[in-house]
């Protein structure tokens, strides 16, 4: 009998994951970086936070006494520091390594609270540009630290030297790329300066850019930022916050809103856009974290509802993403977005309480904003409501205008419900609102809470045809041959006509048909079709009384007093038609295809009946 082999089999042996470089840095550059552009960035914000290193190991040294020099001349990019520097070990864990976790590189990211960057995989993005990467450093912790030499190369190999301190005189670290014949869009002395300027405009330490040419560096950051600067007057502050606005966004702010959230270390301006902006629209904010651009696109930064500002803010404590070109969404970041939101509100408050012209024009452009902010918020309800502008019967006005000639508001559900009653109601003293934009109806129902005085309904066909008067006994006897006619014609809509004076006489007609009674006769109808199925069954348990459109004639109106009065049955059905059809075009709502063939068909036959009359 053979036994079964039970020997033991030899433990796995541990293997070690290869990295492809290459193919990491394609993942780079088609998924996380937006442009090889982001090279520059990520070099000047290793040299930023090595130099944020440097001041805490000499906290006594002046603020401008390190900086950092860019060099590009065509042939190579360099960008060198006077930061912390590297040790031969600090190369072997940051650069020799991608994403290793160690206990010192653990405990290294908690003390990065005051640096830029939170990941390790900047300085492959130099590989978007160049074949090969060179680092040269001299670690600033010990005075006779011996220099080093890092050579990393696309292909994932490296090279690393240590050499005398004389190869690097002073502390701090030197990264020296030579571009590929590709890379020239991202690596050119004038695209290099450009893109320095870009990202580093408000970095705290001092960069300058040379050329090649032989003249002092260019300083690529001059001024601080220009709410962290001194002026003699809050006049002249507000000026020079203004045109740095108009610098960055390219126009001129109605304007400019100072931020500033000491909690998180944030600082910067909202430039209040001086032209309505499409609702819904969000634009974009520039974000700099310590003083390096993060993005110009961070819509994250502030509330959908504002979209009528454009900001740019420098942050210490908010979050990038890995990235490094939009922000992390945490609890930090929902913070700020309240309590810029309340910056915002608590501008628009002093406007209303001590600039009127200024809200006057804010207002005129951005009121679609405010009606959406004050349908959340209570107190810009109260503050804002009656000064917002609304279409209305009086013309375009403010509700609190509005209120003082009418105590009774009636507001439509719809534009096309407006525009049908909105002569007639006004001259029949109705005061009503346009309630079919967006917010319009919600915020009129509330203008109660702030005039109580003030009631406010719905305004429905009843209500309108209250306020018609009726025509004598001996006129309406007259029309009933007539109005019977045309309410067979006008059957087919579900449409009944009536006979009533109103102003203004030059209205031959007023057709009163709501949104939603259309939609129940459709469905009514649909029914009927349906009748004895499923369908059939479930919208007859739904049906209720289809609400009739009413095609009111006016007896002022001297066309249709001589309507009423023809006695031929053809051509009071085609009057009739034509009446119903002009009322429907006057209402400005899309048309059925069966009332525009009725509108054609009705003109036709006035057109014949004309000319055979002529004849």
């Amino acid at each position: 009998m053979t036994l079964p082999d039970t020997a033991p089999n030899p433990p796995a042996a541990d293997r070690t994951f290869q990295v492809d470089l290459r193919g990491l840095v394609d993942l780079l550059s088609h998924h996380l970086y937006s442009s090889p552009r982001v090279y520059l960035r990520e070099l000047l914000q290793n040299a930023a936070d090595a130099l944020t290193a440097r001041h805490g190991i000499e906290p006594d040294a002046p603020a401008d006494a390190f900086g950092i020099r860019l060099y590009a001349d065509g042939s190579v990019v360099r960008v060198e520091d006077d930061g912390v520097g590297l040790t031969e070990a600090d190369v072997h864990t940051f650069l020799a390594t991608i994403g290793r976790s160690s206990k010192r590189a653990e405990r290294l990211a908690e003390q990065r609270g005051d640096f830029i960057g939170q990941f390790g995989i900047g300085l492959l993005s130099c590989f978007l540009v160049a074949d090969e990467i060179h680092v040269l450093s001299r670690s600033a912790r010990a005075p006779d630290a011996h220099a080093v030499e890092w050579r990393g190369r696309g292909d994932g190999s490296y090279t690393v030297r240590t050499l005398p301190a004389s190869a690097c005189p002073r502390p701090g670290t030197t990264v020296t790329l030579t571009p590929r014949a590709d890379a020239g869009e991202w690596t050119g002395p004038v695209q290099v300066q450009a893109l320095a300027r870009h990202f580093g405009s408000l970095l705290r330490h001092p960069v300058a850019f040379d050329d090649g040419t032989g003249g002092a560096g260019a300083p690529v950051n001059p001024e601080p930022a220009p709410w962290a600067r001194t002026y003699p007057t809050p006049g002249a502050r507000s000026r020079a916050l203004a045109a740095y606005g108009e610098e960055v966004f390219g126009f001129t702010p109605l304007d400019t809103i100072e931020l500033d959230l000491p909690a998180v270390g944030l600082k910067g301006i909202a430039c209040v856009l001086p032209e309505t902006v499409p609702a819904g629209r969000r634009h974009g904010h520039r974000v700099h974290v310590k003083g390096m651009l993060l993005s110009e696109q961070a819509e994250e930064i502030l509330p959908e509802w504002a979209f009528f500002v454009r900001c740019v803010v420098d942050a210490e404590s908010l979050r990038p993403t890995a990235s490094r070109e939009s922000l992390y969404e945490d609890d930090t970041l929902a913070a700020v977005r309240d309590a810029l939101a309340e910056r915002l509100r608590a501008w628009i408050a002093r406007a209303a309480a001590s600039d009127p012209d200024l809200l006057a024009r804010f207002l005129q452009a951005h009121h679609l904003a405010v009606k959406s902010l004050a349908v959340h918020d209570d107190e810009i309800l109260r503050m804002l409501l009656p000064w917002l502008p609304f279409d209305t019967t009086d013309g375009h006005t403010t509700l609190d205008e509005f209120a003082r000639t009418h105590r009774t508001v009636l507001v439509t559900s719809s534009v096309e419900e407006f525009r049908q009653v909105a002569a007639i109601a006004s001259a029949a003293g109705l005061g009503v609102v346009n309630g079919g934009y967006t917010y319009d109806r919600e915020l009129v129902h509330r203008l109660p809470e702030i005039r109580p005085e003030v009631s406010v309904a719905d305004l429905d066909p009843a209500t309108l045809t209250a306020h018609l008067d009726p025509v004598d006994r001996e006129t309406e006897l007259a029309a009933v041959a007539y109005l019977a006619l045309a309410r067979d014609a006008l059957a087919v809509f579900d449409c009944d006509v009536a006979l009533r004076t109103f102003q203004p006489a030059s209205a031959p007609a007023l057709l009163v048909d709501s949104r939603e009674a259309r939609h129940e006769r459709t469905r009514s109808q649909l029914a009927r079709e349906q009748e004895g199925g499923l369908w059939g069954d479930i919208l007859g348990a739904l049906r209720q009384e289809a609400p009739r459109a009413q095609l009111i004639l006016n007896q002022l109106n001297p066309l249709v007093r001589t309507a009423v009065a023809i006695d031929e049955p053809e051509l009071a059905r085609t009057s009739a038609e034509a009446l119903y059809g002009q009322a429907a075009l006057l209402s400005r709502r899309p048309l059925r295809p069966a009332e525009s063939s009725l509108i054609n068909r009705s003109f036709l036959d006035l057109l014949a009946h004309a000319l055979r009359k002529d004849s």
